[in-house]
């Protein structure tokens, strides 16, 4: 990965941190962004990406730390800047910041759900954006772009979790983001993916009790190695996907499909409303009362 540049968001601490020692370790340069907040997203410390940054140049390596906010319209520009400056270019990015605030649907508060959002989707989106807007802008001056977005989603977007609706909601979004950006940035050089991660963590610790929140095989830096290969030229085919990390075990995960079976209505008319309740237990594969067997189809 010599040559490659990439900027790490949430680099820190946790998974972001497995990252960064990655990427460096496999000879990218690394913009190490973390504001240093707590799990909730409050206050803040310059403290955590310096260290991985010192940690990085004492192997070796190149990084530099950056502090701003992924909420931040501003401080996503200069992140991007700031590679650019430091390191010449910018070939990737690793979309990896989160805070949880969890509560139930008829507890949240408005801001919780607005800080959440902001810092997941809308954070994954701005630094996304700015990116994109570089690669396009060198694709356009003639450059020839090798660009990839890794993006971080969840369990609780892919199936949800109680407790969690901003942080699955946002996650889920983020599916679709990676989807979305694959499809526009393939025309000027750009890939982009997404890794689901199952580790512990500051956010996910509350779910792991016992020996399983001690289990190495959940350690933060399982998916690191994976985020790396998407990071480099070997993975240019690979576009609009997510990976799911579960300690040694790789898979895919495909989103919304379209379940076999269809109920036509008859001779082709609209769907009447009386026949909607028999039409829906049919492709659930129940039978409401009266109906045997299968529908008759159109």
């Amino acid at each position: 990965m010599a040559g490659r540049v990439v900027l790490v968001t949430g680099g820190g601490r946790g998974i972001g941190r497995g990252h960064c020692l990655a990427l460096a370790a496999h000879g990218a340069a690394v913009v190490v962004n973390d504001p240093g907040v707590g799990r909730d997203g409050t206050a803040g410390d310059a403290g955590p990406a310096a260290e991985v940054v010192a940690e990085i140049e004492a192997s070796g390596g190149k990084a530099v730390a950056h502090t701003g906010s992924v909420a931040s319209w501003d401080d996503v520009a200069d992140m991007v800047r700031t590679a650019v400056d430091t390191f010449g270019t910018l070939t990737g990015v690793v979309n990896n910041a989160g805070i949880v605030r969890d509560a139930m649907v008829a507890n949240a508060t408005e801001a919780d759900w607005d800080a959440v959002i902001a810092v997941h989707l809308k954070g994954t989106f701005a630094v996304t954006k700015h990116a994109c807007e570089y690669w396009r802008g060198q694709s356009k001056a003639g450059n020839q772009i090798d660009a990839r977005i890794v993006n971080t989603v969840s369990g609780a977007g892919l199936w949800g979790n109680v407790g969690q609706s901003a942080y699955g909601a946002a996650k889920a979004a983020i599916a679709n983001l990676t989807v979305v950006t694959a499809m526009e940035g393939r025309r000027y050089g750009v890939v982009a993916n997404a890794i689901s991660p199952l580790a512990v963590t500051r956010i996910s610790e509350d779910f792991f009790k016992g020996d399983r929140a001690a289990d190495p095989a959940l350690d933060p830096a399982r998916s690191s190695e994976v985020v790396a290969w998407l990071q480099s030229a070997e993975s240019a085919w690979l576009t609009g996907q997510i990976l799911r990390v579960d300690g040694h075990k790789l898979s895919r995960i495909e989103g919304f499909t379209e379940a076999s079976g269809r109920y036509h209505a008859k001779d082709g008319a609209s769907l009447e409303f009386s026949e909607i309740g028999q039409a829906v237990s049919w492709l659930y594969g129940t039978s409401p009362r009266g109906l045997v067997g299968p529908l008759p189809t159109g």
